[in-house]
């Protein structure tokens, strides 16, 4: 037996044990770019959210370790149930010490309570269930009326920052993509956005709308078979291939004009317009469409629920709820167009449309020496057809 087989076969979890490679970030979003089918996820995410659940899910991890807790208890979080639900273990709260010491690419195994690296405790936590985590969503949601209080004020704070901008507009940058009178679909890679694009290519294809991804939904965009027009985001976890797609690149700095991710686009030979404001790149992504004349804004996997504000984390809320605010004579989330829109051709138009058409070609048959011997043997053909169907029954 070889040395690598006798080494694999020795770090292989026993029936009652989850393990695998070890991938560590204390950023989820960066986690997934590299995390594989059987490997153990290191995080620290506080409160994990569902999207960020979603798409660990989505990659199959023998395991879940977090650094932090994945229910605080401020809010009833979705993250911790989507994760249990998907068969996935969760080891909560192993504290960041632990984590800090772990190196990417050691076997590490979740056995209870325990991560074990080369049969050594590496960490401690809690163990979720389905027990532990509806006990938690109880207690949390006991808590929202603090949240709602927290979120009160954050509101206010930041109307006082950013009142030019939600009010008058002051501080949109111009961009050369027109959206003048013309409907715009905003794409974040969130809730169920796979599932709304597939549900909004008939609308696509009618109305031709500029397509804005945010970040990621840059990229969702192009899986789904789209060209966006417009890319809008910090450019943290957009891909090198969606930025050099020919769509125009607006770099969402701070309020102060930084913007991390400006020298990423530049290194890649593309000058982008720089747009500072505070909140996230979502809210900024809605009020350059409405400042620039779109007629409709179509939101796909962007927050529309008190629980899905609430998963941004209060610092987001107030930028997210005061948007769609301001946005909101033009914004229909991608799911209410879906089950309004119907294309403008009806089926009886169509059946009518071909009528008219097989009578026009008829017509044109009959009005030539050439047409009429076709349609003389078309019938003859039919004649035959229907004696031989007869026959089969006489």
């Amino acid at each position: 037996m070889s040395l690598s087989l006798r080494l694999r076969r020795s770090a292989d979890p026993g029936p009652h044990q989850h393990g695998g490679p070890i991938r560590v970030d204390a950023r989820t979003k960066n986690l997934t770019k590299r995390l594989r089918p059987g490997d153990v996820a290191v995080i620290d995410h506080v409160d994990l959210d569902r999207v960020s659940a979603e798409a660990l899910a989505a990659l199959r991890p023998a395991a879940v370790v977090n650094a932090a807790a994945s229910i605080s208890g401020r809010y009833p979080n979705l993250g911790p149930e989507i994760l249990l639900g998907a068969g996935i273990p969760l080891l909560d709260g192993v504290g960041q010490e632990a984590v800090a010491a772990l190196k990417e690419g050691d076997v590490g195994v979740v056995e209870g309570n325990t991560l074990l690296v080369r049969g050594q405790v590496a960490a401690t936590g809690t163990r979720q269930d389905a027990d532990t985590v509806r006990e938690a969503m109880e207690a949390a949601r006991a808590g929202l009326a603090v949240q709602l209080e927290a979120f009160a004020g954050n509101t206010m704070e930041y109307l006082k920052r950013e009142r030019d901008l939600l009010l008058d507009g002051v501080g949109v940058p111009e961009i050369r993509t027109r959206l003048e009178g013309r409907h715009a679909l905003i794409v974040v890679r969130g809730y169920h956005y796979l599932e709304d694009l597939q549900a909004l290519r008939h609308y696509i294809r009618e109305y031709r709308p500029v397509l804005l991804g945010v970040d990621g939904g840059a990229d969702a965009l192009l899986e789904a078979g789209h060209q966006p027009d417009l890319i809008v985001g910090d450019m943290d976890s957009v891909s090198d291939r969606a930025l050099r797609c020919g769509a125009e690149v607006v770099v969402h700095a701070y309020r102060d004009g930084r913007a991390p991710g400006l020298e990423r686009v530049r290194d890649l030979g593309i000058e982008p317009v720089v747009f500072p404001a505070t909140g996230t790149s979502e809210d900024v992504a809605m009020l350059l469409a409405d400042d620039k004349g779109a007629t409709l804004i179509v939101a796909v996997g962007t927050h529309a629920t008190l629980v899905e504000f609430l998963d941004k984390g209060r610092a987001g809320m107030a930028s997210t709820f005061l948007t769609r605010l301001r946005v909101g004579g033009k914004l229909v989330d991608a799911k209410g167009v879906n089950r309004l829109y119907r294309s403008r051709i009806s089926g009886v138009s169509l059946f009518g449309a071909l009528g008219v058409a097989l009578l026009a070609l008829l017509a044109a048959l009959q009005s030539t020496p050439g047409g009429q011997v076709l349609l003389q043997v078309a019938w003859a053909r039919w004649d035959d057809l229907t004696s031989w169907v007869t026959g089969l029954f006489t």
